[in-house]
Formats: structure tokens, sequence, C-alpha cells
């Protein structure tokens, strides 16, 4: 059995109730966005994140209605934080397909967008449970604090690793935490049990992220997304932060001259590539990604043994392996 498989097996039935229900939610009688919505519906990844709900709330109770509207509300604003995010960073593609600013324009998604936003809000409000609400307004305002870090931290070739943690859990760290906090309040845990939840997506999101990072730095890679995104856009993420740290001064002095003037072309970016590989930046992101995976799974050992429990370890163990 693989990953994935191990993921899903103990909430299939809870699954197949949030797919009708996720369906339901996109549907418009605005045939625009209905056409938007259904393309958006046809690229959906694996849903990673309403599986942390369902898992996070059945370690800890029942899954009950709470707990779904809690998962369509957060899949829901990742999906438009996604389309968003296309918008602000000109890309063209995601999972193997044109993006929905590439499919339709710019303006069509930044409003489709907004809608699947609003309607986050609102399967949100249907939980009628106030620490949740508080869980979505904060995590609304993480991911777009996330997206100005690093929008600022692309103008810096100077950019820390401390200051790439702090990006990362609020871009993407958080969400993941958020996950899984909303599955143990849709259950009404306990106060210890929801801060081992928050903890075990938090890191669960960071070795996640790196792993996308890793991913820019890896050609002819089939991911269902472009390798060096990151570097065009100037984007200074942890290969090669690392790298600009402990290569020698001669070796970095090219690549801190191209990030500056923002000389991005095919053979520059090849060379960042390389660059990161030869000086370790690429190895020492795999160990840390090593490292918030075993993190991550460690905050589960207060719970007991279960099909659930396997299935929230599978969630790391999948963060840490994915090829895409």
């Amino acid at each position: 059995m693989n990953y994935i498989e191990s993921i899903k097996k103990p909430i299939e039935d809870e699954m197949q109730l949030f797919q009708k229900t996720f369906a339901l939610a996109l549907h418009t009688d605005n045939s625009l966005l209905l056409s938007v919505n259904e393309y958006v519906m046809q690229k959906t990844g694996k849903q990673l994140r309403p599986m942390l709900v369902i898992l996070s709330a059945k370690l800890c109770g029942e899954v009950n209605q709470t707990s779904l509207d809690g998962a369509l509300s957060l899949e829901l604003l990742h999906t438009a934080s996604l389309i968003h995010d296309d918008v602000v960073d000109d890309t063209n593609e995601r999972r193997g397909k044109p993006s929905v600013n590439a499919r339709f324009t710019n303006k069509i998604a930044i409003l489709s967008g907004d809608y699947i936003l609003s309607k986050a809000l609102g399967w949100a409000a249907l939980t009628d449970n106030l620490p949740i609400l508080k869980a979505m307004a904060n995590i609304g305002m993480q991911l777009a604090d996330g997206e100005l870090l690093q929008l600022m931290n692309s103008q810096l070739s100077n950019t820390s690793e401390e200051d790439y943690y702090t990006m990362i859990r609020k871009k993407t760290a958080l969400l993941f935490a958020t996950c899984a906090e909303v599955g143990g309040l849709s259950v009404g845990t306990d106060v210890e049990s929801l801060e081992h939840l928050r903890n075990f997506g938090e890191n669960l999101g960071i070795c996640f992220q790196i792993k996308d990072d890793i991913f820019d730095y890896t050609e002819d890679a089939h991911i269902g997304k472009p390798t060096g995104n990151d570097i065009r856009d100037g984007k200074v993420t942890l290969p090669l932060i690392y790298s600009l740290l402990n290569a020698p001064v001669d070796e970095k002095q090219s690549v801190l001259d191209w990030i500056g003037s923002k000389n991005f072309s095919p053979e520059n970016i090849h060379a960042i590539t390389q660059f990161a590989h030869q000086n370790g930046g690429v190895n020492y992101a795999l160990k840390k990604m090593q490292y918030f995976k075993n993190k991550a799974i460690i905050e589960l050992n207060s719970f007991p043994e279960s099909e659930v429990k396997t299935g929230l370890i599978a969630c790391a163990e999948y963060a840490a392996s994915r090829d895409f």
C-alpha cells in the first residue's frame, strides 16, 4: 500500500461525502464562473489538507458535519490562494495544465479566487464554532502575510535561514497546522491534544514546503509544474540560502550579481541550479526536510495506535517522499 492509500483508507466514506459537497459548493448560476470552477475541479490535487482535517477529527473523536464543513472551508481557502498566487507569480502552469489565469485572464482569475474565498468564509460560518472561525480568520491573514514576505525577500540576496522559516510558516505550514487544529476543534478535543495536532501540522507543512523548494532545483523532473520558477522569480529558498552562505566567495559572486540584476536567462538558471547542488544546498535542504518530517511524527506519540494515526504518519512520509 502506498502512502496516499494509507492516508485515504481510514476515511474513505468521509472523503466521498466531502467530494460531493465540494462540487456542490462550487456550483453557480453564473456561466463564466461555473466554467472556471469546473476547470478548477478538474485540477484538484491529492486534497491532502481536507484529509488532514478529517483524519485529525477521527483521531480524537467521531467525524461530524462540523468536521466536514471545516475541511471544505479550508480546501476552498487553499484553492483560492493558489489561484491568486499564480496571478502574483505570473505562473502559467499548475499540475501539468494551464493555470486559471493562463486559461482565462488575470482579471477572471482574481475575481474567481475572490468568489471561492467568500465561499470558504461562508462554509466556515456553517460550523457555528467560534474557535474554528477565529482559526480561519487567522490563517487568511497569515497566508497573505507570507506571500508579502516572500515578495519582499525576493528583492534581497541576503535572506537568512531564519527569514526563510518565518516565511514558509506563514505561507504554507500554518495552513497545515490549522487543518489539524480544526479537525480537533470539530470534535471538541482537549487542549493538550490540540497542541500536538497543531505542532504536527506545522512541522508537516514545513517539510512539505521544503520539498516543493527542492523541486525547483530538480531538472527534467515530471512534477506537474515547471522547474526553475522560484529562481526566475528571484525567490531565495533554502537550497540557495545554504549555498550562498557556504560557497567560496568567487563562486557565489556571479550568482549574487544575477540575483541583483534579475538576469535570469535559461543559462543562468541552469548555472544557479548547479551551484546549489555543488555547494551542498540541495542535500542540506533534504536533511532539514527529514528533520521536520520526524518532528511532525513525534507529535503523534501521545495518541494511541490506530489506522487513523497510521494515516497521519503517512501524510508526513508522503510529504517528504513525493515526486510531484
